[in-house]
C-alpha cells in the first residue's frame, strides 16, 4: 500500500479510477509493467534525439552499435543481425541501405563462402557507434540521477528476474 507521503505518479492516478469504476479490477499489473511502458515512452524522445544528433535513427544506432559491441572485426553476417535485432530481413536490408550510402558499413562477399556475405563497419561506423553509445548513456544515466546507487540496482536486480522469467517462457513457447 502507498504511504500517503509518498508522491503519486500517472499509475497511481490510473489505479485509483479504475478502482472507482471497477473495484474488483486488480490492476496490480499496471504497477511494474505500466510503469514500464511509461517510462519507456518517457525517455524515448531523448534516445532518438541523441542518435538523430549523429544523424541516425533508432534502428540504424541498433544495427552499428550491434556490430561493434560483436569485437573485431565488427562483421556479422545478415541473418546474424536480423536475428539479434529481432526483425525481418526486409527491415534490415532497407537499415543496410542507409547505412552504406553513409559510409558506415559495408556489405562484402563471404570468404568462407561465397553464397553469402557478411556486413561489416568501416572505420567511420566504429567510431560513430562508439560516440553515440557513449552519448546515450551519459543521457540515460541523467534519468536514474534520483535513485541512490543501492535503488538502481535492486531495481535493475528485480527487472532481470522478470525479464529472465519471461524471455524462459518465450523460448518455451514462441507465439
Amino acid at each position: 500500500m502507498q504511504n500517503e507521503n509518498e508522491a503519486r505518479d500517472h499509475v497511481d492516478r490510473l489505479q485509483a479510477q479504475w478502482a472507482a469504476e471497477l473495484p474488483d479490477l486488480n490492476t496490480e499489473p499496471m504497477t511494474i509493467l505500466g510503469r514500464a511502458y511509461r517510462l519507456s515512452n518517457l525517455v524515448r524522445p531523448s534516445i532518438e534525439e541523441t542518435f538523430s544528433s549523429f544523424g541516425l535513427d533508432r534502428g540504424e544506432f541498433d544495427v552499428i552499435s550491434t556490430l561493434r559491441r560483436s569485437g573485431p572485426p565488427y562483421r556479422l553476417t545478415p541473418t546474424d543481425l536480423y536475428t539479434l535485432l529481432m526483425i525481418s530481413s526486409g527491415g534490415l536490408t532497407h537499415r543496410l541501405d542507409r547505412l552504406q550510402k553513409a559510409g558506415l558499413i559495408v556489405r562484402e562477399r563471404s570468404a568462407s563462402d561465397g553464397r553469402s556475405s557478411v556486413v561489416g563497419l568501416t572505420e567511420k561506423g566504429v567510431a560513430l557507434a562508439e560516440t553515440a553509445i557513449r552519448a546515450d548513456m551519459t543521457s540515460e544515466a541523467q534519468y536514474l540521477e534520483g535513485l541512490s546507487k543501492e535503488d538502481r540496482a535492486a531495481l535493475a536486480a528485480l527487472l532481470r528476474k522478470l525479464l529472465v522469467s519471461l524471455e524462459r517462457a518465450e523460448a518455451i513457447d514462441p507465439a
